[in-house]
């Protein structure tokens, strides 16, 4: 079957949406499911749909906002068969990093990867460094690798470090792990390609602040 909602009515569900969970990032995480549920043979209208709502209560607090899109998933596709909203709101539910419920399909999986993938890559190192703008936070402090060999975490670290929290540490503590968190083998591999683009930059970034470069 086709996706029962198209991109202009998806549009329409995120007009109160923040700039990093915008219907621009919804396009994008669309397009990277579509792409990897090919490759992979998962089922595209259920990928497509759920895709295209993964975040729609996002505006709303990001605590639980896959279960309650989950839920206005549900309300939305209430006229579809049981089957295909149970599994679109399932991929909603599960696409979440640090809460569950884990993805339990091929199609959660997909829809988990793509979201994931966009914070890597170009529109990644794009992303950490318009939100380091829009908190105020210093454009770089240390060499990536230097904050790599100290450790921490991706929790701890921000609240830790306030305006001092750069671009290249979300690339440590985030960025750079996003590969080992992915479920399909498509989905690794473009992360892969990804990462070699991240390193590359974050080097280059490191050599011209101390005029290396």
């Amino acid at each position: 079957m086709d996706a029962p909602i198209s991109v202009a009515a998806a549009a329409g569900l995120y007009a109160a949406a923040g700039s990093s969970h915008d219907f621009a990032h919804v396009l994008r995480v669309t397009a990277l499911a579509e792409r990897i549920a090919r490759a992979e043979g998962a089922d595209l209208a259920i990928v497509r749909t759920a895709a295209l709502l993964h975040d729609i209560a996002e505006s709303s607090g990001r605590a639980d906002h896959h279960l309650r899109g989950a839920e206005r998933a549900r309300e939305l596709l209430a006229d579809q068969p049981a089957e295909f909203v149970e599994a679109v709101a399932h991929a909603i539910a599960a696409h979440r990093f640090r809460a569950g419920p884990a993805p339990a399909t091929l199609e959660a999986q997909v829809v988990f990867d793509a979201d994931k993938l966009d914070i890597t890559g170009a529109i990644g190192v794009a992303r950490a460094f318009a939100y380091a703008g829009e908190h105020g936070n210093a454009l770089w402090t240390a060499p990536w690798r230097a904050i790599a060999a100290e450790g921490g975490d991706a929790l701890s670290r921000p609240a830790a470090l306030g305006p001092a929290y750069t671009p290249s540490h979300e690339f440590v503590y985030k960025l750079h792990r996003i590969g080992e968190r992915l479920y399909t083998a498509t989905a690794r591999a473009i992360a892969r390609e990804r990462e070699a683009f991240m390193v590359a930059f974050f080097d280059r970034l490191d050599e011209e602040v101390v005029g290396l470069a």
